[in-house]
């Protein structure tokens, strides 16, 4: 039997490296890598050696028989990638467990003589431990680790969804590095506050900034200051314990709530609003958080998208698992006609077709939420106008088929992407929200480098930051080779905020 790669796949290709067959794909060296939601195995060329499995960080591959439940589909999701291929007419070996091996490339050379440079990373999160890892693994640099937190883990620890765990146990993997002895970890040390740009670079040969994209965009609508309007980033943190966010800055005493956008955020945010908070004890939602939600009185959440049901900025993963789960009613919208035609239109394994078993109804919009159990109502071809309220969020004003309609609502949730905050010191591209580099050089700051979401701007998952972090440090390790920056070889004096933790 062949195993096959789940919902919680990170992208990262570690089980690429380790298939003896080469059935997993797309690998990083080809045309579809990062272009695709997931990695997928090829059941007819694999040999169930299950390296794979050993090697997943988020423990997303079983075997096909294993799967049960809602996971039974990925065998189906997993084959359906390969079909109408032929590996054997594909394979330099025609014999049936290889699909074709590529030419042997080599993308970076270090020289035997390569010094050990000091190199800063500021982040904890999937970016910096990426490059962190890469530096640890493949020089002789010494890194030091900063971030502005007290704890280490960045977006992993406070920005996937506390439901799950198996995304979140590529955190073990990123903190064995913590210990390592060319390592020195110095957290509650903020740039800006406690040590500027400059004081880094005079300490260091070499700095990497993977300050992420921590900030929300706007809708840019009326109303959108009001109490009750706050954006997903705020939501997440709350529920992960943030020490940034006020565990009481989110009311749940609305029977209906809207989040804007219809993402993976987004997804995450109306699931853990309502879903039986008996099941998230014993997770890493926050305590203050999940007796909240203990006491909530929201019945109803509405994700709001623009675009049709085929275009659901969601994964398919994401949205397979909200569409079968147990504990929450799902519910499309079919105020346009163009909903219902596109579902039916669709392949099964499409976003859309996704939703074909789904129930569909016209909602109500002037009733309020009558149903015992807990729902998600999905509103395609829609966008939001105006946020109304007198000194409280009351309703959110959205277009329709018909007209505009206003849903009845205690809070409105924005989530429609996040967005880099300036790192002081560094330039910053304010339209693009991005530090501006090349290949994650930072312009006009020799020793100075980006890698992450301030690097790219908020696209991709955990996995596409180790590609990203790949292509920063071999930037570095160019630059010292061919004499850009210079390797000091002794100790820099370190600043007090930084000595002192």
């Amino acid at each position: 039997m062949a195993f096959a790669i789940t919902q919680t796949c990170c992208n990262d290709a570690s089980c690429v490296s380790v298939c003896p067959v080469n059935c997993i794909h797309p690998t990083p060296d080809e045309p579809d890598f990062g272009t695709t939601e997931m990695l997928y195995v090829d059941p007819r060329t694999c040999i169930d050696c299950g390296a794979c499995a050993d090697a997943c960080p988020v423990d997303a591959i079983f075997p096909v028989e294993s799967l049960t439940g809602p996971l039974r589909e990925y065998a189906d999701l997993n084959a359906g990638y390969y079909a109408g291929r032929d590996p054997l007419a594909e394979a330099a070996d025609p014999a049936p467990n290889f699909h074709a091996w590529g030419p042997p490339v080599f993308t970076r050379v270090i020289p035997g003589d390569f010094p050990a440079p000091e190199v800063a990373v500021v982040g904890t999160g999937p970016a910096g431990m990426y490059a962190v890892q890469d530096l640890l693994l493949h020089t002789s640099a010494t890194v030091t680790l900063i971030d502005r937190l007290p704890v280490a883990g960045g977006l992993v620890r406070y920005g996937v969804a506390p439901d799950h765990p198996s995304t979140k146990k590529i955190g073990e993997t990123f903190a064995r590095f913590h210990n390592h002895p060319r390592l020195r970890l110095r957290l509650g040390v903020e740039v800006g506050r406690d040590v500027t740009v400059d004081e880094l670079a005079a300490q260091h040969d070499a700095v990497i900034y993977a300050v992420g994209a921590s900030s929300a965009r706007r809708l840019g609508i009326a109303g959108e200051d009001l109490p009750g309007s706050l954006a997903a980033t705020d939501v997440v943190a709350w529920y992960n314990g943030h020490p940034d966010v006020d565990p009481r800055s989110v009311d749940l005493s609305a029977e209906r709530v809207v989040v804007v956008g219809n993402g993976n955020v987004a997804l995450d945010v109306a699931r853990i609003l309502t879903t039986d908070p008996a099941s998230l004890e014993g997770t890493s939602i926050s305590p203050e958080a999940l007796a909240l939600l203990k006491s909530s009185k929201v019945r109803e959440v509405v994700l709001l998208g623009r675009r049709g049901p085929d275009a659901a900025a969601c994964t398919r993963p994401e949205l397979l698992a909200l569409a079968r789960h147990e504990d929450i009613d799902l519910v499309v919208d079919t105020h346009d006609p163009r909903v219902a035609e596109t579902i039916d239109a669709a392949a099964p394994a499409d976003k859309a077709g996704l939703l074909k078993d789904v129930v569909h109804e016209t909602v109500d919009w002037s009733a309020p939420p009558a149903h015992q159990r807990r729902r998600i109502v999905l509103r395609f071809h829609s966008a939001p106008q105006e946020i109304l309220g007198d000194g409280q969020v009351r309703a959110l004003r959205v277009s329709g088929s018909g007209g505009d309609v206003e849903i009845p609502a205690g809070q409105v949730i924005r989530a429609v992407g996040y967005r880099g905050k300036p790192v002081p010191g560094l330039p910053f591209d304010d339209d693009r929200g991005v530090v501006p580099n090349s290949a994650g050089r930072v312009e006009g700051r020799p020793g100075a480098y980006v890698v992450g979401w301030i690097k790219r701007g908020p696209s991709g998952g955990i996995g596409a930051n180790k590609t990203c972090a790949e292509e920063t440090v071999g930037a570095l390790i160019d630059d010292i080779v061919e004499g850009r920056i210079s390797v000091r070889g002794k100790p820099r004096r370190a600043t007090r905020s930084l000595r002192r933790r």
